[in-house]
């Protein structure tokens, strides 16, 4: 703090925008003067490094299209019609199929004869293929080729080719081929500076397609002097013995033997630089000015804007509820709203935590009441300290996940399904001989609890004495609506039913477990519960008013969350 006030000494905001106008503009033109002397090596070398770029970027369209051209002619090499030499049907549906996209499709023997070419009829008289060296290369390697630019013997124009070998029967060659003006469309100067030029050069040094400027005619060869400096995979080549000075970036198209060059004069791409760096330092001078002046314009505004803030913040600290202030500075308007809301959050903030705290005081005490009875209960009924440990971890353990449930939804109440899922998975080894059968509806804060522990409580009876305890006994819980004439309100019925475990005993005595299945449930949920002891097996049911169970969005529903 002893260095920062040193360095920052105690002044008005006036006086730290004006200075910090100034502490950011003057190395601002330092930094302008020293880049003016490097201007013309580092724009270059930006240049030849966009160049590159865009001589990439044409490659990769080219690639596109010839990789297009390569997949067209790995679909119809599998074509049925073409090993079956049914070349009349392979001819209507290539040619149909690919004339939109302006492509021709050839198929030719061994020695190079048409077999049957989209760009005429079929039937047509076809001579030898009009590129042969292309063919017999293509054929000799195996491997998907695209030709020289050539002029078609049937379109009479320049075009190109696409080779695929295959091993049919007849056909030894498959060819796609366009014209090399409907490649040109691929190729644009758009984004280009004004009188550049682009080209596609195939493997001889031809032109395929060429666009801009100085754009050379289809087949003819590209600039001899500059073809063999052209060995990389990308680079740039400069041609300063000449005036203008000449630029080129090329690209070899990745897989194939053509290249994709850009070119242009150097000081068309400088140009515009240059001038926006000129007005860069007249509009930095006037900047400069104008800067000064709305510093300290501004510091006056914002100077009455913290003052108020200041306020707002004070009467807050003092327990207040503040309005927002409306002020010309929009983010000190937010933070206004944001001190104002902040205000009324804390307020509300403090009342939801007195509602909390009495919640919880609330709910501890019922789940307190709920344990020291479940103890109470199980010490008159166990005979050993071990037996008693166990049958209270059990209990306790069976609450544990009805709480643990409530707490992952806020105490809100929890699904049925939700509740039978979490209680049956402290006895994996018995999921599979469950059946669970009723549409799933949200229950109350308390009925989780009491269903939970009385589920809990029938599970383990079940695995301790009933169906559950053998591999081939099974638990069929199920629950339906009921609409009997002597309730006025809906009625649910939930059952469970045990068959194919071990005979069926009566308790002489009933237990804790007898307790809460039948007492507890009965109580808890306002209904009757029978419990029969049958011979293929336990069957509890329980019938109780749905409401007593059922969260609902009402206003009775939320009070009923509110005393859970």
């Amino acid at each position: 703090m002893k260095m920062s006030a040193r360095f920052f000494p105690k002044a008005s905001i006036g006086t730290y925008l004006i200075a910090m106008a100034l502490a950011t503009s003057l190395p601002i033109f330092a930094l302008v003067a020293l880049l003016l002397g490097q201007l013309e090596d580092n724009q270059r070398s930006i240049q030849k490094r966009e160049t590159a770029q865009d001589a990439t970027a044409l490659a990769r369209a080219i690639d596109r299209q010839l990789q297009d051209m390569a997949t067209t002619l790995r679909l119809l090499s599998t074509s049925p019609e073409l090993e079956s030499n049914d070349f009349a049907a392979f001819h209507k549906r290539t040619a149909t199929a690919l004339r939109a996209n302006t492509l021709y499709i050839i198929a030719v023997d061994a020695k190079g004869q048409q077999l049957l070419n989209t760009r005429v009829e079929y039937g047509a008289p076809l001579g030898q293929a009009a590129n042969m060296p292309s063919v017999e290369a293509v054929i000799k390697s195996g491997r998907i080729e695209a030709s020289d630019v050539f002029r078609g013997r049937t379109s009479g124009a320049w075009v190109y080719n696409v080779t695929m070998p295959l091993q049919l029967d007849r056909v030894a060659a498959l060819i796609i081929t366009q014209n090399a003006n409907d490649l040109a469309k691929l190729l644009s100067t758009d984004g280009l500076p004004s009188g550049w030029s682009a080209a596609v050069v195939d493997q001889g040094g031809h032109v395929v397609a060429s666009v801009g400027a100085n754009s050379i005619d289809y087949g003819q060869p590209f600039d001899p002097r500059v073809l063999p400096d052209l060995v990389d995979s990308s680079g740039v080549y400069e041609n300063s013995s000449v005036m203008p000075r000449m630029l080129l970036g090329y690209a070899q198209i990745p897989g194939w033997s053509w290249k994709a060059i850009i070119w242009g004069p150097v000081a068309t791409a400088q140009e515009s630089i240059l001038t926006t760096w000129r007005f860069l330092i007249i509009g930095g001078i006037a900047l400069v000015t104008v800067a000064v002046i709305a510093a300290y314009a501004v510091a006056r505004q914002v100077r009455t804007t913290i003052r108020s803030i200041a306020d707002m913040a004070n009467r807050m600290g003092e327990g207040h509820i503040v309005a927002p202030i409306e002020t010309s500075v929009i983010e000190a308007n937010q933070v206004a709203v944001a001190l104002s809301n902040a205000s009324f959050d804390r307020s509300q903030t403090e009342d939801r935590l007195h509602f909390v705290m009495n919640e919880l005081v609330h709910r501890t005490k019922n789940l307190l009441a709920l344990a020291q009875a479940m103890i109470r209960q199980l010490a008159r009924q166990a005979t050993t300290v071990e037996e008693f440990q166990a049958a209270v971890a059990d209990r306790l353990d069976g609450l544990s996940r009805s709480i643990e449930l409530l707490t992952s939804e806020q105490w809100a109440g929890a699904s049925l399904r939700r509740v039978i899922d979490s209680h049956f998975q402290a006895f994996p080894q018995s999921i599979q001989q469950i059946d669970i059968i009723g549409k799933d509806f949200m229950l109350k804060p308390d009925a989780v609890q009491n269903l939970g522990l009385t589920l809990h409580e029938l599970a383990t009876n079940s695995i301790k004495y009933g169906a559950l305890s053998v591999p081939q006994g099974r638990v069929r819980l199920y629950w339906q609506n009921l609409q009997e004439a002597s309730h006025n309100e809906e009625m649910l019925r939930l059952v469970w039913e045990e068959q194919n475990g071990p005979p069926v005993v009566t308790p002489t005595r009933s237990g804790f477990g007898t307790t809460v299945i039948k007492t507890h449930a009965a109580a808890a949920f306002g209904g009757t519960v029978q419990v029969d002891f049958l011979a293929k097996g336990l069957r509890w049911e329980l019938t109780a008013p749905r409401r007593t169970l059922e969260r609902t969005a009402t206003p009775e529903a939320h009070s009923d969350r509110k005393g859970a």
